[in-house]
């Protein structure tokens, strides 16, 4: 495999996603050794055509012979390309430049509540807020969180009652609204931030159902099992709501009123079985 030679690629230190796939390029001889730093960490007058706030951004990557200076997916798909050679022409067609680089920028502006930073914002330079992007990201969880539970739900049989098919789609959404009543009221300056987690939280929930709902298609299983199942990644749901609360520095009452909702939500559908 081809080494993209005296070029440097400039991550976020603070986003643990970008801090491993950057290690990966370098790890897998991509990238020169020394072909990657943290913008946090590059002196002021290092690479002074870097945009700082751009790089922080979308991810920069340096031709530090000629100091030509690319970013986002097409910072990728030039490593790509020496990993793939016969996809450099689609790497080169515009309009799936475009296509990816909104797909990128979808992931890329909402990596903080993907994956929030273990140890805070502290750096001058943050990604920017951009407010479509936090929606799409809310609407993108909230339609496959409720299309999954929707097919799991049925794995239960009589133990949680089948509602209407779009029953999950209301329950999932009236959370957020919910929620976001919430954190309006305890801390209206992160409303955004704690809705992104709290979905993403849901989202992950539901990625970890989809192992037993695989089972199903090869076993006949007892619908204990896939309760127990859910109840499990709930307990591990919870946790992480706790933690991703603690980072944000929200206190408790969102995962109490978290809690409270869904514990709402399940006594109604069981009284009204």
């Amino acid at each position: 495999m081809k080494t993209l030679k005296n070029h440097l690629i400039l991550f976020d230190e603070e986003c643990p996603m970008c801090r491993m796939y950057t290690n990966a390029f370098v790890s897998t001889g991509l990238l020169d050794q020394d072909g990657r730093a943290a913008y946090q960490e590059l002196p002021a007058q290092a690479c002074p055509m870097v945009d700082r706030q751009r790089a922080a951004n979308e991810i920069a990557l340096v031709n530090q012979e000629t100091g030509e200076v690319t970013y986002g997916i097409e910072s990728l798909f030039k490593i790509f390309a020496l990993m793939m050679p016969f996809l450099g022409p689609l790497f080169r067609f515009k309009p799936f430049i475009w296509l990816m680089s909104k797909v990128y920028a979808f992931i890329a502006y909402n990596r903080r509540v993907i994956v929030p930073p273990a140890k805070g914002e502290g750096f001058q330079f943050q990604p920017t807020f951009k407010l479509h992007y936090r929606i799409a990201y809310l609407v993108f969880t909230w339609f496959v969180t409720s299309y999954i539970l929707s097919s799991y739900t049925g794995l239960m049989g009589d133990l949680l009652p089948v509602g209407h098919a779009y029953r999950e789609y209301f329950i999932c959404g009236g959370q957020i609204l919910f929620q976001g009543l919430v954190i309006i009221l305890v801390n209206k300056e992160k409303t955004w931030a704690y809705l992104g987690n709290m979905m993403t939280i849901s989202f992950a929930g539901a990625l970890l159902l989809l192992p037993a709902m695989l089972l199903s298609v090869w076993f006949a299983i007892s619908p204990v099992f896939y309760v127990v199942w859910f109840m499990a990644v709930a307990g591990l749901m919870l946790l992480e709501h706790i933690r991703r609360c603690s980072l944000l520095k929200i206190g408790w009452v969102l995962t109490i009123t978290w809690v409270s909702y869904r514990v709402a939500i399940l006594l109604v559908i069981l009284l009204n079985a």
